[in-house]
């Protein structure tokens, strides 16, 4: 990274990507909200659902997904059991680890909740188009 000062544009452009950013997370804030689940529960279920490669993720992997502890990832993997949509399994490969498995329940969930958050980034007035990003790229 260079010790160069950012340019007015490039702060103009941060401000406009942390504004979207903020305004798409308020916005899945209260849809997730309003149709019975809360953020973190969608992202867990979000992120089981679309691990790279597979349709389970283990607790350590969700944990760097959600960028959270351990701990606190099991407490939300727990909440979302007793709501039915997940459920945990033996690995298959390490008898060690566990498997985080979507439910029939998980799956209509997360479906649902993805649905919604795909309208909003697919709406041209939307709150989260990315703004030109590229341009803050060193030439």
């Amino acid at each position: 990274m260079s010790g160069k000062s950012l340019s007015k544009k490039e702060f103009e452009t941060l401000s406009e990507f942390r504004y979207r950013l903020r305004r798409f997370l308020r916005f899945s804030e209260q849809v997730t909200r309003k149709n019975g689940i809360t953020p973190l529960q969608y992202l867990l279920l979000l992120h089981v659902k679309g691990f790279p490669g597979r349709n389970w993720a283990t607790v350590g992997e969700l944990a760097n997904r959600l960028q959270a502890q351990h701990h606190g990832v099991v407490a939300l993997i727990s909440r979302c059991e007793k709501l039915g949509w997940v459920e945990r399994r033996q690995g298959q490969t390490d008898r060690r680890e566990v498997e985080i498995h979507l439910t029939a329940g998980g799956e209509r969930m997360v479906g649902k909740m993805a649905s919604l958050h795909r309208a909003e980034h697919l709406n041209p007035e939307g709150s989260f188009l990315l703004p030109e990003l590229h341009d803050l790229q060193e030439e």
